[in-house]
């Protein structure tokens, strides 16, 4: 029987499955869907090996990860770790970029599944119908969030489920429809292109940072979080590489396609088949915007719990033992982005705000590990600090590839916070809030 958790009174539910198909919904989303045909353009065939050299550096991240991670039993994720190795004022700037990564993120995949949506129904194309389609959308999760931590975990092991079982049927029946005669590895790509397909690949594979957050609704969370992870990135990278086999052997013009997996489903399954990914699409769509406003909003409610955000946010509803306020604040800022339009603006500060969380966890593995006082680990990354120090370069060379514009965004977006972040203090030198470190 799930019990509350003693000291956040947030409801200790989530088991290893149910973590698990949060880091799935965390990081399939759209991206799989298109990435095929980008990375084959830049690398041809040896978009495999791409495939296998990203694994290796998101391996790499994800082993400190999970060792960070089952240290950890409240909620918070990326945030608290870096609360606890560098202090208030850096894991301020990690949650808060975050946040707005999340929420512009969802408010981006929003648009995204309603123009899906509307191959089905038109009229969800454009104008009224499809704000109402967008407003009932983010009603539904702002609902489904604030009833309780169950309903959202069912709906994500369900909807995990939904988007695996097209996603494998695609690459497993493919598998028979292979022609030998599409894989050529004569010609090499140029290094640079080599590189921005790894890139690419890279970045495709985050969001699994999502299923750390709500530690404090885990039952036993410094065991399954580190399961969970690296169970669910080992599904993520076998499905990723069998997708892009069979797209590669399967359908002739791979480069140009814009719909790579409706198209090789098309080709060997007829119309049926695409249609089967069309859906598939939608019901991934859906299962990443689910864990997209449970990350979120946890963040947001972590933030508010250890005093660097008004304590407000950390209030749970009294039977559903949720955070309201947070849940509210989240959901209230994706709808006005989704349908206002200007999530476009804030796009580009998701790619160096999960690079900050990335950098802020691999570099704090080493920091508990040298301190006496930090919390025991129940999983140890094998390769240890050296595997961290690793970690840390894989995220300075993503960070190389960032341009002045991702830059200049972030750190308004940070500027913003920090705002935030010093009234939130000033007001807790008048006693109205009492801001405590986690632990």
């Amino acid at each position: 029987m799930a019990q509350p958790a003693a000291r956040q009174g947030l409801l200790r539910s989530l088991r290893t499955r149910d973590l698990t198909a949060v880091v799935i919904n965390g990081v399939i989303g759209a991206g799989i869907f298109g990435l095929p045909s980008r990375v084959f353009a830049l690398s041809g065939d040896y978009s495999l090996l791409a495939f296998f050299v990203c694994a290796i550096c998101v391996a790499i991240i994800v082993a400190s990860f999970a060792e960070v991670a089952s240290r950890f039993s409240e909620t918070g994720g990326p945030y608290l770790y870096a609360r606890v190795a560098f202090g208030p004022g850096a894991a301020f700037a990690v949650g808060w970029l975050l946040w707005v990564a999340r929420v512009s993120a969802f408010a981006a995949n929003c648009s995204l599944l309603a123009e899906y949506l509307a191959l089905f129904v038109p009229a969800f194309s454009a104008g009224p119908a499809r704000a109402v389609l967008v407003a009932g959308i983010v009603a539904a999760l702002t609902l489904l969030n604030i009833r309780g931590i169950r309903p959202v975990a069912t709906a994500s092991n369900v909807l995990a489920v939904g988007k695996l079982v097209p996603l494998f049927g695609f690459a497993i029946v493919g598998l028979f429809f292979l022609h030998s005669q599409q894989f050529d590895f004569r010609q090499p790509p140029e290094y640079r292109s080599f590189a921005l397909s790894v890139l690419l690949l890279v970045f495709a594979f985050t969001g699994f940072e999502m299923g750390m957050v709500p530690a404090g609704e885990s039952t036993d969370p410094k065991r399954n979080l580190p399961t969970a992870l690296l169970s669910g990135m080992a599904v993520v990278i076998v499905l990723y590489v069998l997708v892009q086999v069979v797209c590669i052997g399967t359908l002739p013009g791979l480069a140009a396609s814009k719909r790579p997996l409706a198209d090789a489903a098309g080709a060997f399954l007829g119309p049926w088949g695409a249609a089967v990914m069309a859906f598939g699409l939608v019901l991934s769509l859906a299962g990443n915007l689910n864990v997209i406003v449970l990350s979120a909003s946890r963040t947001l409610f972590a933030m508010g719990e250890q005093g660097d955000l008004p304590a407000s946010l950390a209030r749970l509803h009294p039977s559903y033992r949720t955070p309201v306020a947070a849940v509210l604040w989240t959901t209230a800022a994706m709808l006005a982005l989704t349908l206002s339009g200007t999530y476009v603006y804030l796009v580009t500060v998701s790619t160096l705000s999960r690079l900050a969380a990335y950098l802020a966890t691999c570099g704090a593995m080493p920091v508990f590990r040298r301190r006496a006082d930090a919390p025991s680990a129940l999983f140890r990354t094998p390769g240890g600090v050296p595997m961290a120090m690793l970690g840390v370069l894989v995220c300075l060379w993503l960070f190389s590839s960032s341009t002045w514009r991702e830059a200049r965004d972030t750190l308004l977006a940070a500027g913003l916070g920090f705002v935030l972040f010093a009234g939130t203090r000033w007001w807790a030198t008048r006693g109205e809030v009492e801001p405590r470190r986690g632990s």
